[in-house]
Order: structure tokens, then sequence, then C-alpha cells
């Protein structure tokens, strides 16, 4: 069946780069998303079967591939209000300046359409991969189509944040792929001929340490690009903030997901080895660097997409801490970047209505959002209620479990100071959300303020609310899930 996605899937690329017709393209759209939701149907149907030798449908994998399927169809829908409003910005007179800054072509829709369904079809795949040298494919797949979205409009920012981010992922991707090399090594003194994770976690114990230790060192550090991790963050900030917001959506959700996969596999490995405390200490040291990173730069940022990024630099540095702090933060860390991904992308796709009205992305230029566009400032505060943690959140009930995993673990003063840098956090947050929705704007003329129509924040709603009720009641499968997920550092004790 993956062969068959992964086919359809290319061939739906295809058909969307070549096509220039409006009415087939959006069709093909709504093919690719039924095709994405029968393939992660039937992963779910056949957990635990091993398909096309490199991919398996375990836990893990059919969670996030559940979320990146749910995260898709809003991910379309606004992609089209998007990419209809730039078409038609030329002979709409309601149509604001920046739209008409950006016309779309029919050669721009079909490019940018194309690369979504890639993006979407490599993460896929990606989470679902049981070899570390193939998700290092899909994960320079992800990069390709990713860049091709960042370029989008075609203008000089939109150029620097592409070969900034095509340069940072390309370190990284050499990283990993440094990384399996020497991984290779280790797994030859252990007489394995092949990198599954199946096969390393089977033969963890006779792991050269030393080729181990420099392997998870490189391959950690070239997906923290993904994950949105100290050091190689850097290149997911500019991604977010130049892409059209509908494609920041995914950045800042389905493709942090794949970042913690290629850890997460990863060090359950490691885990199961003499360098587990070793590798708790590097994921703790960068985790901690992250939250620290993203306070700073949370604390005099006036670019609110910008701002949305680096608050998702802060909740990857928390899932990892919870991974390095272990125990129930095992389970937390699962938990936190699946809520954490519907609540992050929700934000993003009401960023292209708060754009539509403002015409602006800096904090003095925006304000009053509530009288413009009432039940978009609802969504923008609830969304802030929920990244930031707060009851009734969901990322309240997997924050609460990773702050007490570093309790049990006896690591009361990294507590504490995440605790100061979260509180930072939440006061620049809340004053800058506070500010877009009731204070005036400076300078503003509300004469052509654009129309947006209440059921374009439909979709916002239901995914802040699916966070709420899977992290207060989460369904007894879905824990389930998260649980067998994490078998593996159970069952040996870890």
């Amino acid at each position: 069946m993956t062969i068959l996605y992964l086919a359809g899937a290319i061939s739906i690329a295809a058909g969307l780069f070549w096509n220039r017709n409006n009415a087939i393209n959006y069709g093909l759209l709504w093919v690719f998303l039924i095709l994405q939701w029968t393939f992660t149907i039937f992963a779910y149907l056949h957990k635990g079967e091993t398909d096309a030798i490199f991919f398996k449908f375990d836990a893990l994998g059919i969670l996030l591939l559940l979320a990146l399927s749910i995260i898709a169809i809003p991910a379309v829908i606004h992609s089209r209000i998007y990419i209809k409003k730039h078409t038609d910005a030329t002979v709409d007179t309601h149509s604001t300046e920046a739209e008409k800054k950006h016309t779309e072509t029919p050669q721009s829709r079909a490019i940018y359409f194309a690369a979504l369904v890639l993006l979407l079809m490599g993460v896929s795949a990606g989470y679902l991969t049981n070899h570390i040298a193939v998700i290092w494919i899909f994960t320079e797949i992800t990069t390709l189509s990713a860049s091709a979205l960042i370029y989008h409009h075609r203008n000089k920012l939109a150029l620097e944040g592409t070969w900034k981010y095509v340069f940072i992922c390309a370190i990284s991707i050499t990283f990993v792929f440094i990384g399996i090399l020497f991984l290779s090594l280790s797994a030859l003194h252990a007489g394995i001929t092949e990198l599954s994770f199946e096969k390393l976690l089977e033969k963890s114990a006779k792991l050269d340490v030393f080729w181990l230790r420099l392997a998870f060192l490189f391959i950690f550090t070239g997906f923290t690009a993904k994950l949105g991790l100290v050091p190689m963050f850097t290149a997911g900030i500019d991604a977010k903030d130049k892409a059209p917001a509908p494609a920041g959506a995914l950045f800042a959700s389905v493709i942090m997901n794949l970042g913690f996969v290629g850890i997460f596999r990863f060090y359950i490995v490691v885990a199961n080895t003499p360098l587990h405390h070793w590798a708790n200490l590097v994921i703790g040291i960068a985790a901690f660097l992250s939250v620290f990173v993203a306070t700073v730069y949370m604390l005099k940022v006036k670019n609110i997409k910008r701002m949305l990024a680096y608050s998702g630099i802060e909740h990857m540095g928390l899932v990892m801490l919870g991974v390095a702090a272990g125990g129930v933060g095992y389970y937390a860390a699962v938990l936190h970047v699946i809520l954490h991904a519907f609540v992050k992308s929700s934000l993003f796709f009401q960023y292209t209505q708060l754009y539509r009205v403002f015409q602006n992305k800096s904090i003095y230029h925006l304000g009053n959002y509530f009288k413009y566009n009432t039940t978009g400032a609802i969504v923008l505060l609830l969304g802030f209620i929920s990244a930031t943690a707060m009851p009734p959140s969901g990322l309240f009930v997997s924050e609460f479990l990773i702050f007490r995993s570093l309790f049990e673990a006896h690591q009361i003063f990294i507590l504490v100071l995440i605790l100061l840098l979260l509180t930072m956090i939440i006061w620049s947050f809340g004053k800058n959300i506070f500010k877009v929705i009731f204070l005036p704007p400076v300078d503003f003329d509300d004469s052509k303020v654009a129309i947006i129509s209440p059921w374009e924040s439909l979709t916002q709603f239901v995914l802040l609310g699916l966070a709420v009720y899977l992290g207060l009641n989460p369904p007894a499968e879905f824990v389930h899930l998260i649980n067998e997920s994490i078998v593996s550092l159970k069952v040996m004790g870890i």
C-alpha cells in the first residue's frame, strides 16, 4: 500500500504541476486528500505490519500520520483561499494592496500545490519508515518541496528565506548522512548488515559505543533543523516567516514532528545501550538552550509570524526535556508534539486572515482585531491560551507531565529555571496578542478593511477543540497508541 500511496501522490503532484486548469487543480487536491486518508486508515487497520520492506505501521507513525491527515484538510482549504484571493486581486476592488502585489499566475499556483502534495507525501512516508537511511531520503524530499513553498512569492525576501533554508538543511542532512556512516561502523561491530531501527534495537547491546556516540551526535544535530531545536533552529524560523501562512502551518507542525520522529526513533536505540544517560545529557542541554533562546527572542520580536515560530522552538524544547527526564516524560513528549501540531497550525491558519486585514506583520501596526474580525480574534485568543498551556488547554496536561518528569528525575534546578523562562514567554506572548486583539493600531486606515467570512475560522476552532479533547479526555485507543509507541523504553526498564 505504501508504494501505491507514493506512486499516487507523485502522479497527483505531476498532474498539479503540468496542469493549468483551475478546476482540475482543485479536483486533484481533493483526490489527494482521499488518497491520504485511505492510506492513513489502511495503516491504522494494519498496525504492527511491515510494508514494502522499509516501512512499518507502528504506533508512533500512525499517531503522527493521523495528526498530519487531519491538518492536511485545512491546509488545502486555506491554501485554496490564499491562492484565490491573490489570483482575483487584480479584478477585485476589495483586494488589499498586499494581495495585488503578489498576484498569482497559473504557473505559481501549479508549483505551490504540487510542492504541497510532495511535502505531505514526504512527511507521511518519513513517519512510517523503519530505516534510518530511508527517513534521511524523505527528509531531503521535504526540504526540496518546502523550498518551493518558501519561494512562492518570488521576491527578494522569499529568495533570502529560501536559500537560508536550503543552506542550513543541506548542512543538517549532511550531518545525518555522516551520522549514518558512523552508525554503520557501530552496527558492523554487532554483525548487523542493515540499519533498520528494529534490527538496531534488537542488537543494541552489541553496538560499538564509540561509533554510536559519534553517530548520535551527528544524527541528533542534523534533525534539529526540522525539529526546531538548538543548534539548527534558524532554518525553520525564516521558512515559517517567508512562506505563505498555510504552508507555514505545515512547517510549524508536521515537519517539526518529522524531526521528532528522526531523533526519537534513534534515541530509543541509544537509550538501550550504556550511552543512555549521556544521550539524555546531550538532549537536555539542547532542550534547555532552545527554551532559553525562544524566551530571549520572544521578549524582543515584533513580527507576529516570527513570534509564533519562536513559540514552536519553546515547545520542542519542552518536548525534548521530557524525553531527557524519562519516565512519564516519554508519554508527555509524544502527547505534546501531537497537541502542539493542532494548536500551532491553527494559529498560522488564522494569520492568513490577520494579514489580509492589516497587510502587516509588525505588532506596532496591528490592533483592534476584535473589531475587524471578531471570529478570528476569538481564535487568536483561544490559540494564545492553548499555546501557553493555560487550562483548559490540552497542552496544560502534557506540560504538567513534563514538569512532573523533571521533578521525579530530581532535576529541580532545571525545573525552576524552565518555569521562570515560561513565565517570561507567557508575559511577552500575552502582551502582544492582547495588543493585537484589543488596542487600536498605529496609522491604520480602516476604510478599506478586508471582509473576512466567519466560516474561514471554523477549521481553527476544530483544531483547537481537538487539542483540548485529546488532552483532557483522551480516548482509550489514543492513550494505548502513545503507550505502545514508547513500549521499547518501558520494556527495557528505562
